[in-house]
């Protein structure tokens, strides 16, 4: 689907400027010309043409050729050169070099003039042309585009591609963070790991009294600003802890060196910072040992310059219908979907779009038919489930539209609502009649009863099973008595509610204030110590953000000295009631997910 969006914005998508939200719009010639002559009547303008802004090099060759071309100066770095005799341009430093083409006075005669200057211009800039006043340069220059220009600064790109709109490639990625949307960065939460206690006593660790050569560093620090490095971190001044952290920028603070011999000299430097040394030794250490040890103080953060949308300002300033791309890909695959059918572009733009948009809402539709309705498009690969990610894969091969295949799936309902099921079964139907052939590996009872032709083998597992023991539609699955599913298809045998232990409240609780990742709510959960608790409800409700991207990386941050960021939230107790925390997901430790209970367990 992110490929036919790169293509809409590519195609159909309105550019704004960045600073002031104006369209970019493709100037004509004409309109150039009456903007230059609606100046002051005797204006002395001059006509550029940009050649090169802000690259390295001599550019010996470019000032030649312009000269043989006819050009007879050039403005280069800001100044006015003859280019029969051209300056020395140095070979390391960025140059900006831009061809006079036409020096004028605005008057009513020079309009002719004036736009054949302009094409001459356009042809040998690509497009862009400037206008200079020859004895005023506190005059703000004006800059045209053929391609597209904001009208109010000249801001200007040109012809959109959808390569712009791809993290991957350069000319679409954030410069800052390369297109990843985030970046690391050392987190004084982590930094201070025990700020009720004093620097002294270990706040920092590797900073307290235990650290002879860091601690030393610390006593100067608090002589010279006036503070007690024995009280707790969280009863310092803010400035105080900036300062510690960040270091003291251009003062000089007077240190207090001791040697192994017991010497004592001085000097005095400005002071690093817990944090900036902590960085500068991460960046220039060759050791593993020590960049593993300093990672534990790192965390991960939306990128600041793109806010995590991976992509460059030029590419987030383009608006299909008031919506930037970064703007639709954070939209639920539900809400996407109503607004791309509601679609209804302009014009040119709209007849260009129709087709794509269509491709869209459909792809759209088949991920909301298999249940996926409450994802973004934007969500990393890596955090969907095994039962999301193989419902995306069955949504592209719908989208794919093949005959003649066969499709073997393993338990597509896992992790899957009720009230999601009947809508993957109606696109697993939708695929057999297409022409396709489907087999499905299920327990699900409603798959089952869907199916056309039920093979159950058992009668038990492992060496009890191994037999075909009943086959046909489940009706006829039903009536087999050996069938173990078949008993269960026809009520003979019932799975049978255990016995609940009652809640005793002197078990103890464990607590979770203002859970609000993602889409919860400011949720207060409370769980008994010592019982079976089960988190149920729709897919996308916000259960795994609950349970393992919040609830699990705070205990196993406090439980097993961990380096897990939890999602957002405002307080957990009770966690002393455990000794340490055990995730046991999908993902398998052996050859099976299926060995993870019995491994954890210690079965074998």
């Amino acid at each position: 689907i992110y490929d036919y969006l790169r293509l809409l914005f590519a195609r159909a998508g309105t550019p704004r400027c960045p600073e002031h939200g104006e369209p970019l719009e493709a100037r004509t010639v004409s309109q150039m010309v009456d903007q230059i002559m609606a100046l002051p009547e005797g204006s002395k303008l001059i006509l550029l043409a940009p050649i090169v802004a802000e690259r390295k090099g001599e550019h010996h060759k470019l000032l030649t050729e312009l000269n043989a071309q006819g050009f007879i100066r050039a403005r280069i770095d800001g100044e006015i050169h003859e280019l029969d005799q051209p300056p020395e341009l140095a070979l390391h430093k960025k140059h900006t070099i831009e061809a006079v083409v036409d020096r004028f006075k605005v008057r009513a005669d020079v309009g002719l003039r004036l736009a054949e200057s302009l094409e001459t211009a356009l042809k040998l800039s690509g497009g862009l042309a400037q206008v200079a006043w020859m004895d005023d340069s506190t005059q703000k220059e004006l800059i045209f585009s053929a391609n597209f220009a904001c009208p109010v600064c000249g801001y200007s790109l040109p012809e959109l591609e959808p390569r712009l709109f791809s993290f991957n490639n350069p000319v679409g990625a954030c410069a800052t963070c390369d297109g990843l949307g985030v970046e690391q960065f050392f987190d004084p939460a982590r930094v201070i790991a025990h700020p009720e206690l004093s620097l002294a006593g270990g706040a920092v660790r590797g900073w307290d009294r235990r650290n002879a050569y860091y601690f030393q560093l610390i006593r100067s620090l608090a002589k010279h600003y006036g503070f007690d490095p024995e009280v707790p971190w969280q009863t310092l001044p803010e400035e105080i802890t900036d300062i510690i952290l960040y270091g003291s920028g251009g003062e000089q603070i007077s240190f207090t060196y001791f040697n192994e011999r017991g010497g004592r000299s001085s000097r005095s430097h400005p002071f690093e910072g817990i944090v900036r040394n902590m960085e500068r030794r991460y960046r220039d250490t060759e050791s593993n040992a020590v960049r593993e040890e300093l990672s534990r103080y790192i965390s991960t953060q939306a990128c600041p310059a793109c806010q995590g949308t991976r992509l460059n300002t030029a590419a987030r300033h383009v608006f299909i219908d008031e919506h930037t791309l970064p703007q639709l890909t954070a939209l639920p695959i539900g809400n996407a979907l109503e607004l791309f059918r509601a679609l209804d572009l302009p014009g040119k733009r709209g007849k260009i779009a129709a087709k794509v948009v269509k491709e869209i809402t459909q792809r759209l539709e088949f991920l909301v038919n298999v249940g996926l309705d409450y994802l973004t498009l934007e969500r990393s690969a890596e955090t969907l489930s095994g039962g999301e990610a193989q419902r995306i894969r069955l949504a592209s091969q719908i989208g794919a539209g093949l005959v003649g295949v066969m499709y073997v799936l393993d338990e597509p309902s896992i992790g899957l609502h009720q009230r999601d099921n009947q809508r993957l079964l109606n696109t697993l139907l939708y695929l057999r009649d297409l022409g396709n052939t489907v087999i499905v590996v299920e327990h699900d009872e409603e798959a089952i009863r869907s199916a056309d032709f039920v093979l159950d083998i058992g009668p038990g597992a492992g060496v009890h099973g191994g037999t075909i023991v009943a086959q046909g539609v489940a009706s006829e699955i039903e009536r087999v008595a050996a069938s173990l599913t078949g008993q269960y298809l026809s009520g003979r045998q019932r799975i049978a509610i255990p016995q609940r232990t009652p809640f005793d409240d002197n078990s103890g609780r464990l607590s979770l204030f203002g859970a609000s990742g993602n889409n919860l709510k400011n949720v207060d959960l409370h769980l008994p110590v010592g019982l079976f608790s089960c988190i149920t409800g729709v897919s996308g409700s916000g259960k795994s953000t609950l349970i393992n991207d919040t609830l699990y990386p705070l205990a196993a941050t406090a439980l097993n000295a961990a380096n897990r960021t939890a999602a957002a939230h405002r307080a957990v107790e009770g966690l002393e009631h455990f000794d340490k925390v055990v995730d046991i997901d999908q993902s398998p430790i052996g050859r099976t997910p299926r060995s993870n209970p019995a491994t954890y367990t210690g079965l074998f």
